[in-house]
Formats: C-alpha cells, sequence, structure tokens
C-alpha cells in the first residue's frame, strides 16, 4: 500500500484562492514600492554559512537551516571529531551553505558586494521566502514570506518621513483604514535609562516597560525591582506610565525628562521632526502615535523604531515594523552606511483582510467566461470564439470534453465562472452564441459576426 503524502511541519501548502489573495497583497505593495521609487532585488534562497552565522545572536544561530555538503559530507570528518559528537564543530566540515534567515543580512551582503555598482541613496524593496528550524505552531511557520523596503547610504529623516508615508498608502490600498504606526526612538529610550540613573539596564528596564499595557504600573514596578532598578529609579520614571495625550503633548512630556540627557534630547528632537512633517503632510487613513514603550530589536535599531497595529477590534499582533540602524554593513566591512527599513507582515495582513472582509470580491474569479463542449464541430467553432476572446483579455476557457450537461454547469458553478457560453446546433446554424448569466439568471443571444456587443457586457 502506497504510503500517504505529507509535508513538512511548518510549511504550507496554498489553494488557487489562497494564491490569489497573497498575490493580491504582493501586488499591492509593489505597486507602492514602485511608486515611492523603491527597486526590486532578489538575493539566493541560500548564503554560504559564514555570511548567516553570528549574525543573529545564539538563538538565531540554532534555528538556521545548514545545506548538507553534496557528495560524500562525510569524508573531511575524522574518527576524533565524529567520536566527540561535538554538533558545532562537526556542521563546520560537513555543511558549508544554508538557507537564508531573514532578508536583511543578504541585502547587507548585497550592499557590499555591489556597492561599487549601485546609487546611494539605495532603495530597495525585496519580496521573497525565509526558512527558521522554529517550532511549528499556530501562526508561526519554518516557511513564509518577508516584504521589505529599505533605504541605505542615508541619514535624512526624511526617509522615515517617507515609511509612514508607504505604509499609509499600502493600507489604505488595501482598505484597511485606522492602523496605528507606533513610532519611537531607541535614543529616547537610552536617555530615559540615563536620567532614571539605570543606564546600564537598559534593556531590563524596556523589557519591563513594554509590559506596560499587560500587566500595569503595579506590575511593570514590582518586574523592575526584580531585575534590580531602584524605587528612586521607577519614581523617576512615573511620568511615562501614565503618557497619554496629542503626539506633540507627549513630545513636550519627554522632552521636559530628558533635558539632562544629551542622547536623549536628540531622540525627541528627531521624534519631533518626524511627527511635525507629518501632520504637515497628512496622512490617508494611519493614525500615527507615540509609543515609548515600543523596543523591538533593542539592538539593533539605532534610532527610529516602526511598528504597526492592525485596527481597533481585530484582535492580532503587529502587522509590520522597522527602524533606523546606523551599520548594517559594518558585519560585512563596510562602516558608516546608515539605514532605515520596513516590513510588512504578509500573512497577519493575510488575517487581517480575511477577518474583515476586505479581499475584492471577484478576486478568486479566475475565469470569466466558460464555454460548453457539444461535440467536435461545436468545440471548433467555440475555440474560434475562445481564441478571440483571449486576445480581447478575457479569462475563457473551453471544457475539453462533450460530458453531460449538468457536469459542466457544476464545473462552472465549482470555478464560480459569471458567464457560460453555449454553441450548439441551431447556433452554429444561426452563426450565434447564447450567454447564461450565472449571477444574475436569465441568458442573452449575440452574432458571432458582433463580438463587441458582448465585450461591452461583461
Amino acid at each position: 500500500m502506497a504510503q500517504k503524502p505529507s509535508i513538512p511541519k511548518g510549511t504550507r501548502d496554498f489553494s488557487p484562492s489562497e494564491v490569489n489573495k497573497r498575490n493580491y497583497i504582493f501586488d499591492v505593495a509593489k505597486k507602492h514600492f514602485q511608486i515611492f521609487g523603491f527597486q526590486p532585488i532578489e538575493t539566493p534562497s541560500f548564503e554560504n554559512s559564514e555570511t548567516l552565522m553570528g549574525k543573529y545572536g545564539d538563538e538565531g544561530d540554532r534555528l538556521i537551516f545548514k545545506i548538507l555538503n553534496s557528495g560524500d559530507f562525510l569524508n573531511k570528518v575524522n574518527d576524533e571529531l565524529y567520536s566527540a559528537k561535538d554538533s558545532i564543530a562537526l556542521t563546520s566540515k560537513i555543511s558549508e551553505k544554508a538557507l537564508r534567515y531573514d532578508l536583511t543580512v543578504p541585502f547587507a551582503r548585497y550592499v557590499v558586494m555591489h556597492q561599487n555598482e549601485i546609487d546611494f541613496p539605495f532603495k530597495r524593496y525585496q519580496i521573497q521566502p525565509v526558512w527558521r528550524a522554529d517550532r511549528p505552531q499556530k501562526g508561526r511557520f519554518r516557511e513564509f514570506f518577508q516584504c521589505d523596503a529599505d533605504v541605505v547610504g542615508s541619514d535624512s529623516l526624511l526617509q522615515e518621513v517617507e515609511l509612514v508615508q508607504l505604509y499609509d498608502a499600502v493600507f489604505t490600498d488595501l482598505k484597511l483604514e485606522g492602523v496605528t504606526i507606533k513610532l519611537n526612538n531607541r535614543k529616547i529610550l537610552a536617555g530615559i535609562a540615563e536620567v532614571i540613573g539605570e543606564r546600564d539596564k537598559l534593556i531590563d528596564f524596556t523589557v519591563a516597560l513594554d509590559k506596560l499595557d499587560k500587566i500595569g504600573i503595579d506590575g511593570v514596578s514590582k518586574e523592575m525591582r526584580e531585575k534590580g532598578i531602584s524605587d528612586a529609579a521607577i519614581e523617576k520614571a512615573a511620568p511615562l506610565f501614565a503618557l497619554s495625550g496629542s503626539n506633540l503633548g507627549q513630545l513636550s512630556v519627554l522632552s521636559n525628562l530628558l533635558k539632562d540627557s544629551e542622547e536623549g534630547s536628540k531622540g525627541v528632537g528627531e521624534l519631533r521632526f518626524i511627527i511635525e512633517t507629518l501632520e504637515e503632510l497628512g496622512l490617508q487613513s494611519a493614525n500615527l502615535k507615540i509609543d515609548v514603550t515600543l523596543a523591538r530589536g533593542l539592538n539593533y535599531y539605532t534610532g527610529a523604531i516602526f511598528e504597526v497595529a492592525a485596527p481597533e477590534g481585530v484582535s492580532m499582533g503587529s502587522i509590520g515594523g522597522g527602524g533606523r540602524y546606523d551599520d548594517l554593513t559594518g558585519i560585512f566591512g563596510l562602516k558608516d552606511v546608515s539605514g532605515v527599513g520596513i516590513s510588512f507582515g504578509l500573512d497577519r495582513i493575510y488575517l487581517v483582510l480575511e477577518e474583515l472582509g476586505l479581499f475584492p470580491e471577484a478576486i478568486d474569479q479566475s475565469l470569466q467566461v466558460l464555454c460548453v463542449n457539444f461535440g467536435d464541430k461545436e468545440a471548433l467553432t467555440s475555440l474560434k470564439l475562445v481564441n478571440r476572446l483571449r486576445k480581447a483579455g478575457v479569462k475563457c476557457d473551453l471544457y475539453p470534453s462533450s460530458a453531460k450537461m449538468q457536469k459542466q454547469m457544476k464545473y462552472a458553478n465549482n470555478r464560480n465562472v459569471p458567464f457560460v457560453v453555449l454553441i450548439g446546433e441551431q447556433e452554429l446554424s444561426s452563426n450565434s452564441f447564447v450567454v447564461k448569466d450565472m449571477v444574475k439568471g436569465g441568458q442573452e443571444t449575440y452574432s458571432l459576426d458582433r463580438l463587441e456587443e458582448f465585450l461591452n457586457n461583461l
């Protein structure tokens, strides 16, 4: 008995409907990437191991899929190393390549390798799959797409302004109105830690602050104490716990709180420029909100930090995020190349659009017209009509065999075909075709010599 087929855990098959919906999101994003002047690049699905390893921390290294060397991959391993069962030492001997973990490190490698061929500032977008040897669970996969837009080679804050506008344009076009784009700045977080006297506990302070909306002020204070942050420091940070009101009002509070921190004040100034510029330009449908608890990738980002939340009432984690990094390419020897980038969470955006019923109704309409097959002579005339319709850009097909009418109509229904064309003996003699409207009901007869009349009604 044949073994039942399966796919690896953490991977997915996508139905035609799912692919259409994913491509719809991709196409909207690509359109706006190009309108904003971003250029597409692609990098290989696998990189040299040395390119990826050591760039994501110990946890990231553990999640990188390694590719075994071809041929007899154990021939470089001596008996002593093999017997030691040291997986780290052994891996370097039997694997020289690995599947990419994200798009950012390969992008940095690309910029360094092609620095003499590209024009700076370089604006690139990239939509490709990545792989992570993570434990599969709901919403977490081992193979998934990332959708990134980055600018490298400029430290201008106008790039941050533009990326917020890009988020706004894409989500507005997707009809996903009312998303909240949260903003913070790494320098502000560092400044807060400095003025409360806990500079060396920046990470502990920020991790606790990030939980404010989940565990409240008392919970955050308790966690900070457990991490060794003093009561005096917590009291100094108290204004942050109740930070609310307009963005400019919050900036005033932060400016006062951080007046003795050069780095913190610089962060407030950067945030103020972004907020004031965007208020002057206006956004189409997104909300802009300062969130001092936002600290995604704190060790990675050096300036602005972005995160996008779904509209109110939708239970979903972030659907996008990014930030400013001052030395992305430094890991490959090209120093002081500043960059800023954002990503779109494709899978989560898909789920939100599905939940809110925002995909276009016709997105699953893979076929507009189906010609019923009544036999060889009728099929030949139908094929001539099919050719003319296809040249006019109509998605059209002929059922391949003269099966029972009931079977052909069932096929049309299953494919959500809005129009079914009938060419039988009577239509052959009158040089005409009949069109059944599968949505509204009823039918209409058209002359084969006046196809434009049917096209006008499509």
